[in-house]
């Protein structure tokens, strides 16, 4: 994939150590406009989440993706939450402002449980917006270590962009709900948007399933998916 290579950002190390977090970038051909941190809650990279990254990049941000599970051994599935999370975070928004880039124009996405972790970001670091795709623990916490999502909504920091889909067993519509009504007296910008069935899953690239055409719902639903999370990061990243 043109313009993506391997980095580590250097961690933040209180007794003067070093230690650091493996990144995969993407960065555009041409100038650059900000950047986007995008979470992820599995050690491999899919093909279609790489592909977003791609398409992030030629819309002229550098893309970057911190190894969240850099720390565990292969055979431990952790989660993205607590004080690694935000100290790998830390450790790439310190890389991004290392290459000129301004907070301000330094999005945050996140996908699942990711997803959860990147609105949680947006309540307390510089972050410039947040966009959450089928974000879990609404109601009630995925971790010790992570905020129920209508507990967070009032400290919101930044702008942010929710997709759900009405289908998923994860994130009842009632939930989705209630969130929309919290993230709504939030001092910042928030959108909530709920797709029937479960078409909300931007990071899977649009396709139109075999025998239907070009106006088909289903693919009709990712790409204005897709489309929301490029227009809130072009209108609330400057």
């Amino acid at each position: 994939m043109s313009g993506m290579f391997r980095d580590a950002a250097n961690l933040r190390v209180a007794d003067g150590g070093v230690a650091t977090v493996p990144l995969t970038v993407v960065e555009p051909d041409g100038p650059t406009r900000g950047a986007i941190v995008v979470l992820h809650e599995a050690r491999q990279f899919s093909k279609a989440l790489l592909e977003l990254m791609a398409a992030l990049a030629v819309d002229g941000w550098l893309t970057v993706a911190p190894h969240l599970f850099h720390r565990e051994p292969e055979v431990i599935q952790g989660d993205v939450f607590g004080d690694n999370l935000f100290a790998d975070v830390d450790a790439t928004l310190d890389w991004l402002t290392g290459r000129d880039v301004p907070a301000d124009t330094i999005g945050v996405l996140g996908f699942d449980a990711a997803g959860t972790a990147a609105m949680l970001v947006a309540t307390s670091r510089p972050v410039g917006a947040a966009v959450s795709v089928a974000a879990r623990g609404i109601v009630e916490a995925l971790s010790v270590d992570a905020q129920a999502l209508l507990d967070a909504a009032v400290s919101l920091q930044a702008p942010w962009l929710a997709l759900y889909g009405e289908d998923d067993p994860d994130t009842p519509p009632e939930h989705v709900n209630r969130l929309r009504e919290a993230t709504a007296k939030a001092d910042v910008a928030t959108l909530v948007v709920s797709y029937a069935g479960l078409q909300h899953r931007a990071d899977e690239p649009p396709q139109v399933p075999e025998g239907r055409d070009d106006d088909d719902p289903c693919a009709a639903a990712i790409i204005d998916a897709r489309t929301r999370i490029f227009d809130w990061f072009d209108g609330n990243l400057r």
